[in-house]
């Protein structure tokens, strides 16, 4: 980095990582951010509105989204400054909010069995041999375990005890493991896989559910995967006439049934969310408490749930 924000910039992205935070997607920001004012703030070393505006809404800045991904970065940039007693500008909060989130597709349990029959009888691909194996124990174990996306589809062989049903994520959001225990028919299942991943896989891979050439799935792959595995369950609907769902969804649904268990068996979920989050891998009590809104109302009215004490810990928008 080469401006005269580099210093300022390097100092709060070591405090973000020594606090045990990601820095990934805010340093890929903050050095366009160094190299735009190293070519036309020479003279700035404060963090100002027009400095700020000046590269956010950059015409070299085209896409809406990434607008909302330099905005996050320089309102933490800002917000760092502002805390060692510099006078630093801030974007006002709604500006920072404008990314659209997908909302939440909460499965019924018969969509989740015709998803996961679907899965059960694909057709074998020849350009991906063992695809037809893979999609019914990848997303299974999603949801079963309340896995991230991208956790189930990057998992290694390395990482996962098929003796005793095991498996470490290592490759996490917020760069923490967890191990989780998956149940005794998810561990069957996935034995029973390894055998046909052994028989025809054609290329030596680390990864779990390897694709042809012995990488992991990438996220467009997967999500058309999973797409092709509702459109089967829905055989009678038009594709454009179908709920909008996501591979992450499987995660929502995994943790709104494991909080309409709880409230089932009148448990105190504000005893109870600390766990759901460590097993989720969540950063923070308010991306587990979030999940609570995704209930039934007659659920949410339940003695089992003290609105007072959740109150401060439950965020306004999506995780």
């Amino acid at each position: 980095m080469k401006s005269l924000f580099a210093p300022k910039i390097k100092a709060a992205l070591d405090f973000r990582q020594a606090v045990g935070k990601d820095i990934k997607s805010y340093a890929t920001y903050l050095r366009n951010f160094d190299s735009f004012c190293a070519e036309h703030h020479t003279e700035d070393a404060c963090l100002t509105k027009d400095v700020a505006w000046d590269w956010v809404y950059s015409p070299l800045h085209k896409n809406q989204n990434a607008v909302y991904h330099r905005i996050n970065a320089i309102c933490f940039l800002g917000r760092y400054l502002s805390s060692t007693g510099e006078d630093a500008y801030v974007f006002p909060a709604a500006m920072a909010s404008t990314k659209h989130i997908p909302s939440p597709y909460v499965f019924t349990d018969g969509e989740l069995s015709r998803i996961f029959a679907a899965a059960d009888v694909l057709d074998k691909n020849l350009r991906n041999p063992l695809q037809h194996r893979v999609a019914p124990v990848v997303f299974r174990l999603i949801y079963t375990c309340g896995l991230r996306p991208n956790e189930g589809r990057e998992l290694k062989r390395a990482n996962i005890n098929l003796e005793t049903g095991e498996f470490l994520i290592t490759n996490t959001k917020f760069q923490k493991e967890r191990l989780i225990v998956m149940s005794s028919n998810m561990l069957e299942l996935c034995r029973r896989y390894e055998r046909y991943r052994i028989a025809e896989s054609p290329a030596e891979s680390e990864y779990f559910f390897p694709t042809p050439k012995g990488g992991c799935y990438d996220r467009q792959q997967f999500s058309k995967l999973f797409k092709k595995c509702w459109q089967q369950a829905n055989a009678g609907v038009l594709a454009a006439d179908l709920p909008s769902v996501r591979v992450y969804d499987l995660r929502h649904r995994f943790a709104s049934a494991i909080l309409n268990r709880w409230i089932d068996e009148k448990r105190d979920l504000y005893a109870m969310l600390p766990y759901l989050r460590a097993y989720m891998g969540h950063f923070d009590l308010s991306a587990t408490a979030y999940y609570i809104h995704l209930l039934p109302e007659n659920l949410v009215k339940s003695n089992g749930i003290d609105w007072a004490a959740l109150e401060s810990v439950i965020p306004e928008v999506g995780v």
